[in-house]
């Protein structure tokens, strides 16, 4: 599935033709994806203009002129095409561009088609009043952003004093870190030197302060998220470009998908476990 980065590099693609453009007519080639589509959705997107196209964790957030927020996830396969072949964002294997996937087609008043392609319909589209965006159930649980001014070290540490989770596990809830995944807590932990199977409540004293090991991950969680950007995400089944590009940061993996290849900062080798049903990549000679 896309994380942060991913979903921040769609964003940044689609920006250009939808902020400010009119919905001049909305295609529904089926009436659902991961859910139905509200009965009455193309009538609330049409006439509208996107005032500004933002995100909230993995969500897209296109502002609408009607005082509407219209919330856009990709899912596991979901991928936006601009035009004939352009697609904001990056995968590391071909994205479907068959037309039986083309679900939903937006004809924008610049001229732009921007057509939202999904194999397996993990993708959703919801409509949501501005003003009961905060209390929207897919978004109000989130905890802060990773690259806002909001997450630092005092924040992460409060959020997982007491925890006896493994500090994997407490990275990828939605509810202590906002936007993170497999890929991105896996290279964060090894950037900061810590183990995916350490307590939680670690990388905090009793009085749920931040200690060194909470400021380290919280640096490595920007600077590893801010790079990912930078290279346009990383692109494995599922990412690619609004433009059709992949994504280079999977170049710049240091452990993850790197199970018996040697350690980039030690003489030890990098090892594959599973956690919560998924992948854990570390590096158990200098990941304490």
């Amino acid at each position: 599935m896309p994380e942060l980065p991913e979903v921040e590099t769609v964003r940044r693609g689609l920006a250009p033709v939808m902020e400010g453009a009119r919905f001049a007519k909305v295609e529904l080639r089926r009436r659902d994806l991961r859910w139905p589509l509200p009965q009455d959705f193309a009538r609330r997107l049409e006439g509208r203009t996107v005032e500004g196209l933002g995100r909230r964790a993995k969500y897209l957030l296109a502002h609408l002129s009607s005082g509407d927020v219209l919330l856009m996830h990709l899912g596991m396969s979901g991928s936006f095409r601009i035009g004939a072949g352009a697609m904001p964002g990056i995968y590391y294997h071909e994205r479907s561009k068959h037309v039986a996937h083309d679900h939903v087609v937006f004809h924008m008043s610049n001229g732009a088609v921007i057509t939202f392609n999904d194999p397996r319909r993990f993708g959703a589209m919801k409509l949501v009043p501005r003003a009961t965006l905060d209390g929207e159930p897919l978004l109000h649980a989130l905890g802060p952003e990773p690259l806002g001014h909001g997450f630092d070290a005092a924040k992460l540490a409060c959020a997982c004093a007491g925890k006896n989770t493994s500090l994997k596990a407490a990275l990828s809830d939605q509810r202590v870190v906002a936007g993170l995944g497999n890929i991105y807590v896996c290279e964060a932990l090894f950037r900061a030197r810590l183990s995916p199977k350490r307590r939680a409540s670690t990388i905090a004293d009793r009085g749920g302060r931040p200690n060194a090991r909470a400021a380290a991950l919280v640096d490595a969680i920007k600077a590893v998220l801010n790079e990912a950007i930078a290279a346009g995400g990383s692109s494995l089944r599922d990412h690619r470009r609004t433009d059709g590009s992949l994504g280079d940061f999977q170049h710049n993996f240091q452990v993850y998908d790197r199970a018996g290849e040697p350690c980039p900062a030690c003489a030890g080798r990098i090892m594959r476990i599973t956690q919560g049903g998924r992948s854990t990549f570390y590096c158990p000679a200098c990941q304490k």
